[in-house]
């Protein structure tokens, strides 16, 4: 039932009415009050309205945040002393897309262990309903964004500070993507910063670009930046969980350049950053250079979260935007990640800061398989035949002698990846064909075992 985040997919058939109100009864069963908020997405109010019926159903006392960003919802938690949080929303996905996504008073993602608790909750309709005169109150919450505004500015002050960096000269352009992240704007406004927005209107059809932020769709962006003599571009997802960035000079910053800014920025000498198995070589050799050491998760942000919770875990962060700092939240929150970049750029041009981190050839390609649990087994044995260093924690990662190479099943579709990174070019092209040879390999005998059943 439950992805890497949350529960997500179409409209009217994977997500119904139905689900959510399942969604919150389960939720409830559990709770005594509970936070909702939910994105721009217009199929999103009637998806609240029967997640706000479930937990009203089982007794449990609802506090609506409205249109809120899911990082304001999950920061929200603990201000309103619930026990849980709910956010309607598919995050980057299409607009035919919805979902619901649970979260903790800490500000974290429910566990995997938590998550698939719901599920069979629900598998079971094992729901502890309340009497008639039992049912739980509604009750609308019109600061959630105020405060988590509030929060966003403190920490710009802070950071700002130690850097002895001066907001009020710096010149951001900040693009909403049509979602629910106004409160960075809000937030850098007040800071003193010269602000101008994209997009900046919340509508669920997302009709300016497509939800994630990625080089392709920040297209715009990455020419207003430049065009207006800003010194730094920020882009988010439809509920603003995720942050992506444009540099001063119009360049879109590769999500791994952008995990080893902020973790060198982050850690100190033993320190370590939670990051996943997918991650680059340029995360770890930044933090080598400061005396510090990646830790690999799943792939997932609610991964990373679980690794943050470690006190030596001084950040995570996730390639595709999802940035966590646990001092102030375990929650991947875009804006937060936004004004602490801001801060950098205030002090020192994020340009100049990229100059010094090195960047490494990633080659990708994937292996259509309709078996892919026994071509994954297959691989994991052809791979510790073969190789020294081999892990299992997502999928198969091998470390070579000048960089690593990973082998995971897609979750949605009949394909194998294949990811290959070395500090070579040349390198990374040779060592895809060999790990594309290894798969294939695994893949023919899956299919020769099958035959010979």
């Amino acid at each position: 039932m439950f992805g890497t985040s949350g529960v997500r997919g179409r409209v009217g058939e994977s997500i119904t009415a139905s689900v959510a109100l399942d969604i919150g009864r389960a939720v409830g069963t559990d709770a005594d009050r509970a936070l909702v908020g939910r994105d721009a997405r217009d199929s999103g109010r009637t998806l609240r309205n029967a997640l706000v019926a479930g937990l009203q159903e089982t007794g449990t006392d609802v506090v609506d945040a409205g249109l809120a960003a899911t990082p304001t919802v999950a920061r929200g938690i603990a201000l309103r002393e619930a026990d849980a949080g709910v956010v309607v929303t598919a995050s980057h996905n299409p607009p035919e897309d919805n979902g619901l996504k649970l979260w903790t008073p800490s500000g974290q993602a429910f566990s995997t262990a938590r998550q698939e608790e719901i599920a069979e909750r629900i598998r079971e309709a094992d729901f502890d309903l309340a009497e008639w005169d039992g049912q739980g109150t509604h009750r609308t919450w019109e600061d959630a964004t105020a405060r988590h505004r509030e929060a966003l500015v403190e920490a710009g002050r802070r950071d700002a500070a130690a850097s002895d960096a001066d907001l009020s000269t710096l010149s951001v352009v900040v693009d909403v993507g049509n979602g629910t992240g106004g409160v960075t704007a809000e937030a850098l406004y007040e800071l003193g910063a010269d602000v101008e927005t994209l997009n900046a209107q919340p509508d669920g059809r997302f009709p300016a670009r497509p939800s994630e932020p990625t080089a392709e769709t920040c297209a715009t962006l990455a020419a207003t930046v430049p065009a207006v003599d800003a010194d730094l571009g920020i882009a988010h997802d439809g509920d603003a969980d995720r942050m992506m960035a444009v540099t001063d000079d119009g360049e879109f910053v590769p999500g791994d350049l952008l995990l080893a800014l902020f973790g060198r920025e982050e850690v100190g000498s033993g320190d370590r950053v939670a990051a996943p198995v997918n991650t680059s070589l340029a995360v770890d050799d930044a933090l080598e250079a400061v005396g510090a050491e990646v830790v690999h998760t799943r792939v997932g942000d609610v991964y990373v979260a679980e690794r943050a919770r470690d006190s030596a875990v001084a950040f995570g962060g996730e390639p595709s935007g999802a940035w966590i700092f646990p001092d102030e939240t375990l929650c991947p929150d875009g804006p937060l990640a936004g004004v602490k970049l801001a801060a950098l750029a205030a002090a020192e041009p994020i340009s100049d800061r990229l100059a010094r981190i090195d960047r490494y050839p990633i080659r990708r390609a994937t292996v259509e398989t309709d078996a892919k649990g026994d071509v994954m087994n297959a691989v994991d044995d052809l791979a510790r035949e073969r190789y020294d260093e081999v892990t299992a924690l997502d999928g198969v990662r091998v470390e070579t002698a000048d960089g690593w190479f990973l082998i995971r099943p897609s979750g949605t579709q009949p394909l194998i990846r294949l990811t290959a990174e070395t500090r070579e070019p040349a390198a990374a092209t040779e060592l895809l064909t060999t790990v594309r040879s290894l798969v294939e390999t695994a893949v023919e005998m899956t299919s020769s075992r099958r035959r010979s059943r």
